[in-house]
Parts: C-alpha cells; structure tokens; sequence
C-alpha cells in the first residue's frame, strides 16, 4: 500500500491490538492523521475527474459568499440609517427597500442555485467513488477476503467514501468563504476599537482566545471521533451482522424454526451497549465543554456589544459595527465547527484510501505476460506446493508434487478440511502458494495474463453463484464474450438436465430469478440452482474442466446423467472434480487421496482398491450404505 509516509509492514497492521488512545494508533495510522493536505487533495481530484466545472464553479461561488455578507451589513446599515431620517424628514425609501430585498433575492437565488447543482453533482460523485470501489474490489486477490482488516477497510469505505468527498469539498470553499468575510469584519472592527476604551482590547482578545480554545476543544473531539469510530469498526460490523441475519432470505426459515430471532436481537443489543456506553460518554464530555466555552464567550461578546452601545453616536454605526461583532463570532464558530468537519471527514476518507491502495498480488511476475494456448489438452504439475491461509497457524496443504497429464480426468477425494477446496483455487490461480510452484504446460502460472489464464477454465464450485437475472443470463454468464445465442443456452441447459424444469416456468428461459427485485421472480430449489451452475459450466466449453462438488445437490439418477455428459464434454480435455460421493470417482483416470493437506494415495479406482488402504476403506464405507441389509432380503 503506499501511504503518507513510508508503508507499514502489512504483518504489524495485523498484530496491532485495538487502540485506547492516540497513543496506541498503529504507526500507519499516525502519519495519515498529519496528511490533512495530502488527504485534501485526493477528495479534490475525485470531484475533478467527475465533474471538473464543479470545483470552478465552487470557486467562484467561495469568493462570493465572502463577499456579499459585508455588502448586506452596509446595505441593513443603510437602510437602517433612511428609515431614522425619514422620521424627521422627507427621504425616499423606495430605492433603499429595493436594494435590501434584491440582496436577499440575489442571495436566495444564488444560493438555490449553489444547492441544486452541489446535489446533482454529489450524486455523480458517489456514483464515482462507488465505481472506483467495485473496480477495486474486482482485482483485490482473494487471499484478501479472507481477512478482518480488510473487511474493516471495505466497510468503512462503503459507508464513509460515498458521501464524504463532496461534504468535506463544500466545507472546505466555505471555510474559505468564511475566513475572507472575517477578513472583511475584522477590517471594519478595527475602526470602532480605536475609539473605545482601551478595556475593550481585552475583551475582543479574551473572545477571540476563548474562540481559540473552543477550536483547540472541537480538534480534539473530532480526533477522539474518529479513533472511536476506528477501534468500534468490529462492533458496528457485529451489528450489522445480527441485523441482517434477521432479514436474511436464506436464514429466515432457519431462525424461525429453531427460535434463534431473540437470541440474535439480544446479541445486537448487548454489542449495541457497550458500542452506545463509550459513544454517549464522548457526546457527553463535548456538550459539557462546548457549552463552559460558549458562556465564556458570550460573557465576552455582551461586554463588547455594551461598549460599542456607549460609545457610537450614529444607529448605522451601531449596526455596523456589531453585525462585524456578530459576524465574527459566527465565522469563528462555523470555521471551528468547519474545520473540525473536514479533519474529522478527510481522516475518514484515508478509509478509502486505504482500500484503494490494497496490493494485488495475482497478476504477472514478468512484464509481457505469456498467453496460454487454447484448444489443447493442458498438463498441470504442482512442484513442493505448500499453501497457508493468511493469519493462519498452520499449512492447509504441505509440500505437494501432483502431475494431471494433458486430457487426463483426476478426482479429488477425501474427508472435509483435506484441501481438496484449496487445491483447486491454487491450480485455479485464484490463490499462490505460500512455497512452490504451479506449472502449466511447463510454465510456470504465474507468467500468464491473469485474465486469459482464467478463460482456460470451465469451474463449478460447491458455492456456485446464484444471479438476480433471467436463466437464460445465469447460463450464458458461463463466456460472456462469447455472442449470446439462444440454441447455445439450450443446449447447456439439456447437457445439465436443467432443460426440463425451465420448460415449465410460465417465460421458461426468459424467468426472472430470486424476488430481490421482481414481484413475480422465481425462487428455485437448491438442486436446480446447481443445474443451472453446471450448464454455464457446459455453455463455457472451456479447455480445462475443474468441478468441485458439481452435484452434492443432486439426487443419484440426475447425478449419473450429468456425469454421463461430462464424460462427453471432457473428451480430451483436463478435468479435475471433487466428488463425496466415491462412486463418480470410478470413471477417473487418477484419483488423489487427500490427508492432513498431503497426499496420502494416488491411483486408479481399481489400483486403490487393490490396496486395502484409505480410500478403499471410504469407498467401502460409503458403498455399505446403499446396500440391502441382510435381514430385508430374507423378509422378501
């Protein structure tokens, strides 16, 4: 990742505990609390890249609001004045009234204006940070999910990011509108100050220093915020996590029956609890200072205001010169309350910046990746490959040699946790090994085009994707650059034994699926969602077959008939497929025996079972219960 500073070791990142204090911030963390600037300009260059007339616009509109509050006192001051003479005498209030309602509907207008496009524009901003975050997310390696912290990141960029930039953007031209309008008043506040008691002196800098301290106070709180909300990441997370539960169409079914609604709420009320206690006590102590401070000040100010009351002769004059006091007063307020606003909103946007600098390791070792070659058979071969999920203790695979000859057909098998999983994601190459390599064709994987790489491979996982789109889409996701046809489609949906049941949906290919977006969508079972996985699998036709746990879903007779088309789509290729049910791994070329993440058998069903060892001690197992008990055949 590249920060603020020199980059943090990624393991120390890891190891932090959750920080009590600043103190206690993780290294990392501290040098971006000090890149305010640096974070600025980062806010600043995505509102270019989306909407660069914006920040002109913006500009010209800062220089505006600085202005025109100092050109409404004179008008107000003015007016004020007319209104007095004409008591006495005989002045024309006509042009006076038109100049003070024409500020005020300049002002409305201007302002009206100001909003509008600050709303439009901020909807694109978000559409464009968003982009940014799902084009980032599609690279981030997969090793990357695997882990808290980035969940953490990609939270906390979701939630903040979108709205954030064009905030802290408007907070930061006002901020400049305000300090340009203060320049203003203190010019004209320095004309009555001379003519008052010299006492007054003292006053106007006690204001100014309680004012000072009342932003010294508001710093701290927003850095206090933050760090909160930096250390509670995981509790929001909990919350999240039992809230939706709840509503969560998969686990409805199962929190009701087994009554788990009002364990689940009270798990989010006991993590609300302790999340509530530390942010009350936070709110707290702010309020409690902020109002000390602001009785200071207004002790101050009243002081001020009756000493201009009795030392100016002219009712303009008076309102002129308090307006500035007012005026003032009220910039320093909102420049403290803007100023802790962005600091706060730009440490939030390092969240983002965070994610989007997250490193991506699967791609190319070499400069002008190798394209692989299509339409052949493809020999892998694993050399010492040894695998360690990230923030683990121990190795899910260990130091494994495996060739899977050209057009070979091997079959992974043995107990849950073996790395039969993980084995495929490493000759997939969504993952790399932690030791070793992978070799395809001869070459090592990782010197080929990542993408073209991917193309090789027809997969269907156990946690196959299930799309809010019509079946003809979640088939034809299998090539989507491949031209759409509807024979093609078909012809996937037979070979997976899906044709049959789509045929009886009232728009058959056309059916929308799930009810997340359509009224009238349709909600398949489980068995015919893994159909319609298999048959992207058909409609891929891709050079490499890798299947894992292709038909757990399934009963018996439509596994063996989809078995029977693989055997006809995999004719010449290589396919690996996982299988529980052992007697799929009959047909296999080779069948690997995974242990404890090593290889504890390789052979042939019928070498294995010749053996006696491991596997034929599964298959065995596995075969007993599908037989007749004895008792049932003397009774027939």
């Amino acid at each position: 990742m590249i920060f603020y500073g020199p980059p943090p070791d990624k393991n120390d990142r890891l190891k932090v505990p959750p920080p009590k204090n600043l103190r206690e911030v993780p290294s990392y963390l501290k040098k971006t609390i000090g890149g305010t600037f640096s974070r600025l300009l980062y806010i600043f260059k995505l509102v270019w890249e989306t909407q660069p007339i914006l920040l002109i616009f913006m500009l010209l509109m800062t220089i505006y609001n600085g202005i025109m509050p100092l050109v409404g006192t004179f008008i107000s001051a003015h007016l004020l004045d007319c209104v007095v003479q004409s008591f006495t005498s005989n002045v024309n209030l006509v042009i006076p009234l038109v100049f003070q309602f024409g500020f005020l509907f300049l002002n409305t207008l201007t302002e009206s204006l100001y909003n509008m496009i600050i709303r439009i524009t901020g909807e694109k901003v978000t559409n464009h940070v968003k982009n940014k975050i799902m084009n980032k997310a599609k690279t981030v390696d997969l090793a990357s999910f695997d882990m808290p912290d980035f969940y953490e990141r990609l939270e906390n960029a979701n939630r903040e990011a979108g709205v954030r930039p064009i905030n802290i953007l408007r907070s930061s031209f006002d901020l400049v509108s305000k300090l340009i309008s203060m320049a203003s008043y203190f010019t004209v506040l320095g004309v009555v100050l001379k003519a008052l008691p010299k006492t007054s002196i003292i006053f106007f800098i006690g204001f100014l220093a309680f004012t000072l301290l009342n932003a010294i106070v508001s710093f701290r709180f927003r850095r206090k915020n933050f760090l909160f909300m930096f250390r509670r990441s995981k509790d929001r997370r909990k919350m999240n996590y039992y809230s939706e539960m709840i509503v969560d169409k998969n686990m409805v079914k199962e929190i009701r029956l087994f009554n788990l609604s009002d364990l689940l709420i009270g798990k989010y009320n006991e993590v609300f609890r302790g999340y509530f206690k530390g942010l009350k006590s936070l709110i707290t102590q702010e309020s409690v200072w902020n109002l000390s401070l602001s009785l200071c000040t207004t002790v101050m100010n009243a002081t001020l205001f009756f000493l201009i009351a009795t030392n100016v002769t002219q009712i303009s004059d008076y309102t002129v010169y308090t307006g500035a006091l007012n005026a003032i007063s009220a910039a320093l307020t909102m420049v403290i309350s803007t100023t802790s606003s962005i600091y706060e909103g730009s440490l939030f946007i390092d969240n983002m910046i965070l994610f989007m600098e997250e490193k991506q390791t699967i791609k190319p070792v070499i400069e002008n990746p190798k394209m692989p070659l299509t339409r052949c058979g493809h020999k892998i071969e694993l050399k010492n490959v040894s695998f360690r999920y990230p923030g683990a203790k121990r190795d899910v695979l260990h130091n494994l040699n495996l060739t899977f000859e050209a057009g070979q057909t091997v079959a992974l098998v043995g107990l849950n946790g073996a790395g039969k999983t993980t084995l495929i994601k490493l000759i997939t190459r969504l993952y790399d090994p932690t030791e070793g390599t992978i070799e395809l064709d001869g070459i090592d994987i990782r010197k080929y085009d990542t993408t073209a790489l991917y193309k090789l491979y027809g997969i269907i996982f156990q946690d196959f994707g299930r799309y809010a789109e019509s079946i003809a889409d979640n088939i034809a996701f299998g090539d989507i650059e491949k031209k759409k046809l509807q024979s093609a489609v078909e012809s996937a949906a037979t070979y997976a034994g899906a044709n049959e049941f789509i045929a009886k949906l009232p728009q058959a290919y056309d059916t929308a699926l799930t009810r997340y977006f359509e009224s009238d969508g349709t909600e398949l079972s489980v068995g015919q969602w893994q159909k319609l996985s298999v048959a992207r699998a058909f409609y891929a036709d891709a050079d490499i077959l890798v299947l894992d746990e292709p038909t757990a879903s399934l009963d018996a007779i439509a596994e063996q008939e989809i078995y029977k088309q693989f055997d006809m789509l995999r004719s010449g290729k290589t396919s690996v497929f996982v299988s529980h049910r052992l007697s799929s791994a009959t047909s296999a070329d080779k069948i690997v025996v995974l242990e404890n993440g090593g290889v504890a058998e390789c052979g042939t069903h019928l070498e294995l079972m010749q053996l006696k060892g491991k596997y034929h001690t599964l298959f065995s197992t596995q075969a007993a219960r599908y037989q007749t008990p004895p008792e049932l055949d003397d009774k027939e």
